[in-house]
């Protein structure tokens, strides 16, 4: 086993205390769960299958999950999917996806399923760490959108793809920009929530209510009234009974006009 420094072990034990492992095979599972013990796991469950794996969550709300690719009875893409969707306390928790299938195409397709950080066998204690540490100590903006749930995708972290979709200049933004970043992606979800409404309504209603929260925050650090005014009228939308995409239609449009309005004019050429 390798050497960890206390200090950064407690750091870590708020998010390793309760792991869950998701792997078909025992041997890999055992070994996985040595080293997840050693991290400063205190409640730990192995589950072989999906379907087993989506109970332990909702039994132990690990703050922390490793899974497998795949193997009899798992689908990691869709067990990612299924957490991000679901109503469990865990669905927001850091994913590991360890596998021996490290293409551009199965890191990719781990990526845009939700998960967090993506690790090929064989690894060594060291390795995992790392992707321990990047979860648990550089948090990512969460997405809650349609078409995708889960951490910011623009800062997927995967030591095995250095490709065209792994962004090298992505630097997080700071004051006023940040604020600037964090309202215009706000936007652009509730504009692509509402277009894609009836494709799954529960996650539209759920995604348009983590904008105007988003929004709501936005407009009270900047002492924006109007935007506040705005917000406050979704708000009460989503508040008067089973939203529809008619009723939050009006609400939506004028905060994307207004959006749209304050966005400064390209000039030609």
């Amino acid at each position: 086993m390798f050497a960890i420094d206390r200090r950064l072990l407690t750091k870590l034990e708020p998010v390793v205390a309760r792991a869950l492992i998701v792997d078909p095979n025992p041997h890999a599972a055992r070994l996985l769960h040595d080293i997840v013990k050693a991290l400063g796991a205190r409640d730990l469950v192995i589950a072989p299958d999906e379907a087993t794996a989506l109970k332990a969550a909702a039994a132990l709300e690990p703050g922390i999950i490793f899974t497998e690719r795949s193997g009899a009875g798992l689908d990691g893409e869709s067990l990612a999917r299924r957490i991000r969707r679901s109503d469990l306390d865990c669905r927001r928790a850091p994913i590991i996806m360890i596998t021996s299938e490290a293409t551009a195409t199965t890191i990719l397709g781990a990526r845009d399923a939700g998960v967090h950080e993506f690790l090929r066998k064989p690894f060594t204690g060291g390795d995992l760490l790392k992707r321990v540490e990047n979860v648990a100590l550089k948090p990512r903006n969460w997405i809650e959108a349609v078409g995708y749930v889960g951490p910011d995708r623009r800062r997927f972290n995967s030591g095995e793809y250095s490709g065209p979709s792994k962004r090298r200049t992505d630097k997080t933004a700071t004051g006023a920009a940040a604020i600037d970043e964090a309202k215009d992606q706000a936007m652009r979800i509730l504009a692509a929530s509402l277009d894609q409404f009836n494709a799954d309504p529960m996650q539209a209603v759920r995604s348009i209510r983590e904008q105007a929260s988003a929004l709501k925050a936005v407009a009270m650090k900047v002492s924006d009234s109007r935007l506040a005014v705005a917000v406050g009228a979704l708000e009460v939308t989503l508040a008067a009974g089973q939203a529809t995409k008619e009723t939050l239609s009006a609400p939506i449009g004028g905060l994307l006009a207004m959006h749209q309005a304050a966005a400064p004019v390209k000039k030609a050429g």
